[in-house]
Parts: C-alpha cells; sequence; structure tokens
C-alpha cells in the first residue's frame, strides 16, 4: 500500500472513530457539540489581545502536556517498535523507563552542579535501559523464554528495584515525602516555552526517530534484525546471526526507553519520587500499533495519541462528558487502524448477501 493510500486510510479511521465518538456523547451529555469542542481543541493555545495592545496567550499548560506527553510515546514507541520488527513483541519499556530514570537520577546526584552531569545522565539513562533490555533478549535467544512473560516480570522487578533505591539509598529526609532531593540545576534540561515542561527533548524524540530509521534502513544491523524478524529461517540459512540481531533489537529498543526515563526524571520532574506510576510504558504499545509498525510514523502518532489524552482532560473539566468517552474513541481508532481486513471481508460480505439475494453481484 503507498505511503497515500495509507495515510488516507487512517485518516479515514479517526474519522470514523471520532464520528462514534460523537455519538456516545450524544447519549450521554447534554452539551455533546461543547465536549467534542473541547476534545478537538482543549490541547491548543487561544491568542489574545488585551486591552493595552499586548498578545496575551492562554492555555499554555495544555499545550506542553501535549507536547511533552508525544516527547515520551515517541521514545517508548520506538522501545516496542524495534524488537517488532525482528517480530518480537516486546512489554519491557516499562521497567526500562524506570532504570533509566533510576540511573540518570542517580549519576545526576552524584556529579552534582558539574558541566558532565547533564550529558553523563543522559548516557546512563541510555546504557541502563540497554541493559535492561537485553536482559529479555538474551533471555529469549539464549533460553527460548517467551518475551510476554520475561518483559513483563522484568518490568516488576524493576519497579521493585527502583522504589528500593529511591526509598533507601537517594531518599531525601527533609522532603515531606518518599522522594530523591532535587536534581542538580546542571543536570536538568531548562524549558523552551514558558509556563511548560518542554524541554530540548522535544526535539531529541523525532531526532531518535529519524535515528532508528536509518539504522534499520542503511546498516547492516538493521537488515539483520528485518531479515530475522521476516523469515528467520531463511536468515539462519543465508548466515545471518539471527540470535544476536534479537538480543541486539531488545537492547536498542531499551536505550529509547531508557532516553524517556531521562525525560521524566531530568526535564520534567528534576527529582524521582517512589510513587511513579507505572504503566506509560505501556501506552507505547498503543503508539506502535497506531503507527503500524512503521518506525518513520511513530513521532505522528505519539503526537496524534497525545492530543487525545491532554483533550480528554479539557473534556472532562469543562463539560459533563467524562473521559472514559475518550477511552472508546481511542479504542476505536485503534481496531479501524489495525484492522486491515475489515473492510474487504465487509465488501465480500455484502457481494454474498447480494449473490444469494439477488442472483449475480453487478
Amino acid at each position: 500500500m503507498t505511503p497515500s493510500r495509507e495515510g488516507a486510510r487512517i485518516a479515514l479511521a479517526v474519522g470514523a472513530a471520532l464520528a462514534l465518538g460523537f455519538a456516545v456523547m450524544a447519549c450521554v451529555s447534554d452539551q455533546p457539540w461543547a465536549a467534542f469542542r473541547a476534545l478537538l481543541t482543549g490541547p491548543l493555545p487561544s491568542v489574545d489581545r488585551a486591552a493595552d495592545g499586548q498578545v496575551v496567550v492562554h492555555r499554555l499548560v495544555r499545550f506542553g502536556a501535549w507536547l511533552q506527553d508525544a516527547t515520551t510515546l515517541t521514545l517508548v514507541g520506538l522501545a516496542i517498535g524495534l524488537p517488532f520488527r525482528a517480530r518480537q513483541f516486546s512489554l519491557g519499556a516499562d521497567g526500562q523507563l524506570f532504570m533509566g530514570a533510576l540511573a540518570a537520577a542517580t549519576v545526576s546526584l552524584g556529579l552534582g552542579e558539574t558541566p558532565t552531569a547533564l550529558p553523563l545522565a543522559f548516557l546512563a539513562a541510555a546504557v541502563a535501559g540497554a541493559g535492561w533490555g537485553l536482559v529479555a533478549g538474551l533471555l529469549k535467544t539464549r533460553f527460548e523464554a517467551n518475551e510476554i512473560v520475561t518483559t513483563l516480570m522484568l518490568n516488576v522487578v524493576a519497579v521493585q528495584v527502583y522504589r528500593l533505591v529511591v526509598g533507601r539509598v537517594l531518599n531525601d529526609p527533609t522532603a515531606g515525602f518518599i522522594t530523591t532531593p532535587p536534581l542538580p540545576d546542571a543536570a536538568t534540561l531548562a524549558p523552551l516555552i514558558a509556563r511548560t515542561t518542554v524541554t530540548a527533548m522535544v526535539l531529541v524524540a523525532p531526532v531518535a526517530a529519524v535515528a532508528a530509521l536509518f539504522l534499520l534502513r542503511r546498516t547492516t544491523l538493521g537488515y539483520e534484525i528485518d531479515l530475522a524478524g521476516a523469515n528467520p529461517w531463511f536468515a539462519i540459512r543465508a548466515g545471518v546471526p539471527v540470535a544476536r540481531a534479537t538480543a541486539l533489537a531488545f537492547a536498542l529498543g531499551g536505550v529509547f526507553a531508557g532516553l524517556a526515563g531521562f525525560h521524566v526524571s531530568n526535564a520534567l520532574l528534576k527529582r524521582l519520587p517512589i510513587d511513579l506510576t507505572p504503566g506509560i510504558g505501556l501506552e507505547g504499545i498503543v503508539v506502535a500499533l497506531l503507527a503500524r509498525g512503521r518506525v518513520g510514523a511513530l513521532p505522528l502518532a505519539a503526537l496524534g495519541y497525545a492530543y487525545l489524552r491532554v483533550g480528554a482532560q479539557a473534556m472532562e473539566r469543562t463539560t459533563d462528558v467524562p473521559r472514559e468517552v475518550v477511552l472508546v474513541i481511542q479504542a476505536l481508532i485503534i481496531l479501524f487502524v489495525v484492522s486491515d481486513r475489515l473492510a474487504p471481508l465487509a465488501l465480500g460480505l455484502m457481494r454474498r448477501v447480494r449473490t444469494s439475494i439477488g442472483g449475480r453481484p453487478a
């Protein structure tokens, strides 16, 4: 399928899901149009002109939330999408994110206000995520352990290790809750937009997607990963090191999840609480599905999914429609996008019905 037809099909799927979502809103709300407008415009800033002629921008917080969510979702989407190119369904982005955040915070606190604190924290997050991903890869290639089970269990281990270190080793006794001390300014990223937490990581995410795309299309390792996923039997007989390519796919995916952890610790929170909520890594599955496994489409899929998330929050705060309605819309979008054969099957069924009723199809 050509990119233009693919884009048109996805746009049609999103439009159909939004139309069905509006029908649900009309059933549960007294003001469906207001709710629908809040969903579609909530993440966007509004511009007004003050009495003195100055331009005033409102709702920057929501706009920033959209961009920061899209940044994290792009990185965890890469963590899911890269192993999937080797036909490995990794669910380990959550654990890799936690280990990356923990490594970045540990290095930041250890180095303090030094010029190397920021780049070394960035590197530590990538290495920690890669190492945690490699564990799952080795379990798969050496012991043929099911990657879904191992990555889910490694997520649990990572969260517990994170809570142990934050609660017992890095805990700030002067804080009113269990958390690390604030990270040094030299190790954190400053906001690019006032009144938001949008940092330079919003530029790192698309660069990471381009780097992953270059890896897959222009390097030997990328070819080996794709071939190992497309036809492992042929790859083995062609001399491709399938086990190594598969393990490295897990590790490379872990790099991006670790960078998502760096984004959480050193760009958004600038400290690590013990109750950091797990689950954002699993959102990468939705983004990868929306991108249909195409690494280059992951940033756009992340932007769209994050837009719905932030729009749902705006809709819930300003209207009587609960955000669960948006979960219905998200589910419909995913269903329509990933159901390749839904339309052909429907057309085939219609032809058979027409044949059985009126003879030959037109």
